[in-house]
């Protein structure tokens, strides 16, 4: 896995992670929604990621 994809994952789990304080100090639920999917996706490709580097190795 390249080094640019590892920071894009790793950008996204942080992207969802503000979105999600956001949507939490606003009160707006769907915000907070967006946010934890985002993160939630970052951080799925980030282990699938390790996984995939594991059997390479």
């Amino acid at each position: 896995m390249s080094v640019g994809k590892k920071i894009a994952h790793k950008a996204e789990a942080a992207k969802g992670a503000v979105k999600k304080l956001i949507g939490r100090a606003t009160g707006n639920t769907r915000l907070r929604a967006e946010g934890r999917a985002d993160q939630f996706k970052g951080n799925a490709k980030q282990a699938g990621a390790k996984v995939k580097d594991a059997f390479k190795h």
